[in-house]
């Protein structure tokens, strides 16, 4: 019964974890990254398709992202869905390719962007406390109904603190990793 809520627990938090670094991913740095462009929809027949489903996004250099359309009659649309995305990115288009130059990131978009990155780190551990506090309360119904003995509901709570600790531990890290990445020049 608890190792279940255990079990829970981490697949919960795990995917707190997996969803932090999916929000880190559409925090521009200096440097060109496909996934960078995950979020971008362009309107394909009527219907909002994903980028990287219309056309292959390549890196060029370290600053320019590369984008080969399948269809030449998409790549006014394709241009626009970058433009209205929130990115700040201004793409070029020569022919049936895309090159989407990053531009440099000055000190205040860095900082800018620590910002949104720390904002998104304290969601992931608000949502990871949040699991913990959904199994601990399992935890406690348990015992009220004398499924489980005290012993065995203070077991469960420092379990399911270490289980806590850790994936706290893993939010922290991704988000220095991701600061030394934007004050990166």
């Amino acid at each position: 019964m608890i190792e279940d809520l255990k079990k829970d627990a981490e697949v919960r938090m795990t995917k707190s974890v997996e969803s932090l670094g999916g929000a880190f991913n559409k925090i521009r740095t200096g440097r060109a990254h496909p996934s960078l462009l995950d979020g971008v929809t362009v309107s394909y027949y009527g219907v909002d398709t994903p980028l990287n489903q219309v056309g292959n996004v390549n890196v060029l250099d370290a600053r320019t992202l590369s984008i080969s359309v399948w269809e030449k009659n998409l790549v006014p649309e394709v241009e626009k869905a970058i433009m209205k995305s929130d990115l700040g990115l201004n793409p070029v288009t020569t022919g049936e390719l895309i090159r989407v130059p990053m531009p440099p990131l000055t000190e205040e978009t860095r900082k800018g962007f620590i910002k949104q990155a720390k904002t998104e780190a304290e969601n992931a551990r608000i949502a990871i406390r949040n699991i913990r506090r959904d199994v601990l309360s399992d935890v406690k119904e348990l015992l009220k109904e004398k499924e489980i003995s005290e012993d065995d509901e203070r077991k469960a709570q420092d379990n399911i603190q270490k289980i806590t600790d850790k994936y706290i531990q893993q939010v922290d890290q991704l988000l220095s990793v991701k600061e030394v990445d934007l004050m990166e020049i």
